[in-house]
């Protein structure tokens, strides 16, 4: 893979500052501590029983109860709960003046928010009853962007690209500053949990009983999660005019299908080496400039084959980190909150062991961080694939903390 090398962070003049972070997952409340969960190997996985009694015998990683004001309702309305938090909070670390939100756009992905209403149109059409009509809350969950109470006239978009939607969000908005259309986007991804997404996943055969052991040889499925992250993302000249404090740099985002099958990754990984390598040319950036690699590791036999593969080849002296083993997967949040969690630790300047990981698989070439790393640059490669054949990449730059 050949690109243009540049090594300051400084001259990657189209990237764009991270002025504010906030997610919500199984492994805590905000980017600090869910990465302190994570640097501690806690998991905390929930009994299936959580999703009611039509949910089938295969745990996952929820969000604290605390994380709904006034209960769990199992329904849409638990996906605006999240993003409407993970956006407050970034708004509120970033300190964006009155004037710049009125200004700002807002683009979230999602998935399993936009598809809540299935489960009750599959019920009734199995009953052979009318199919009821999906209510506004169902509605609004397939578009947190409109659902947002935030006073911004900018643009409002939703994107619902399976499990790349989260990064595919960021990517969007980098593009609408670095194009002039805003100063400042708001974007992320938000999904909660279902029965929709707990009992397609295990149909599929590809969710495990056990908890999660990313590009272990011993993997048998994913774990499900739920969770949210949004980031505010600033020009740089935007940012500086304010003297805002910036925690971060989205400098690259590259995107590509595959065209293969609508569930499987391309063998070779075609499409995720197509979107690695825009990345890089966008960020000015060299494969051995990434301090370390957030993989998609979703702990599926496939995915993880294939990509642990290309990412052996591609990368081969480059930590990887597998998240996924201490929050599960979150679909369309996946990527916004790997994007978070990248780089909180890239300003703590390591990176946490992978959990779940034990065994090495010899048919994939590929072993995690198995303890801390100590990071020696200021830069990092996060990676997302959905059904369909989705593919997106993200390079991240370290912060002026």
């Amino acid at each position: 893979m050949s690109v243009v090398r540049n090594t300051s962070l400084f001259t990657a003049r189209r990237g764009v500052a991270v002025t504010g972070m906030g997610c919500i997952c199984a492994a805590g409340q905000s980017p600090a501590d869910a990465l302190d969960s994570l640097e501690q190997g806690r998991r905390y996985l929930a009994p299936p029983e959580l999703l009611g009694a039509r949910s089938l015998p295969f745990p996952f990683f929820a969000a604290d109860e605390s994380c709904f004001p006034g209960g769990r309702r199992r329904s849409a309305r638990d996906t605006l709960v999240l993003a409407d938090a993970v956006v407050r909070d970034a708004l509120a670390q970033s300190g964006l003046p009155e004037e710049s939100l009125g200004r700002a756009g807002i683009v979230l992905g999602t998935t399993a928010g936009s598809a809540l209403h299935f489960l009750d149109s599959y019920a009734a059409s199995r009953a052979r009853s009318p199919c009821r009509t999906p209510d506004r809350e169902d509605y609004f969950a397939s578009n947190l962007a409109l659902e947002q109470d935030i006073p911004t006239c900018g643009p409002r978009m939703t994107i619902t690209n399976a499990c790349t939607s989260g990064a595919d969000a960021i990517g969007l908005a980098l593009d609408m500053i670095r194009t002039g259309q805003c100063e400042c986007v708001i974007c992320g991804g938000a999904d909660a949990l279902s029965l929709v997404p707990h009992t397609g996943f295990a149909r599929l055969m590809i969710y495990d009983s056990a908890p999660c052991r990313p590009f272990d040889r011993t993997r048998e499925g994913l774990n499900l999660g739920e969770g949210a992250a949004a980031l505010v993302l600033e020009s740089m000249e935007h940012a500086r005019r304010r003297n805002a404090a910036i925690l971060g740099y989205i400098l690259g985002y590259g995107s590509a299908a595959d065209a293969y099958h609508f569930t499987a990754p391309h063998p070779e990984g075609r499409g995720l080496a197509a979107s690695i390598r825009i990345a890089l040319e966008q960020a000015g950036l060299h494969v051995t400039d990434m301090a370390f690699i957030n993989a998609h590791g979703t702990a599926t036999p496939e995915n993880d084959k294939v990509e642990g593969r290309l990412l052996a080849r591609l990368f081969p002296a480059t930590p990887v980190w597998a998240s996924k083993g201490g929050t599960g997967h979150t679909l369309g949040a996946a990527g916004a909150l790997e994007a978070v969690l990248t780089l909180q630790a890239l300003n703590r300047r390591r990176v946490p062991a992978s959990p779940g990981f034990r065994e090495p698989d010899p048919e994939i070439g590929l072993i995690p961080t198995r303890a801390v790393h100590t990071l020696h640059s200021s830069y990092a490669l996060s990676t997302s694939l959905g059904f369909g054949g989705g593919n997106a990449a993200l390079v991240l730059g370290r912060g002026e903390l």
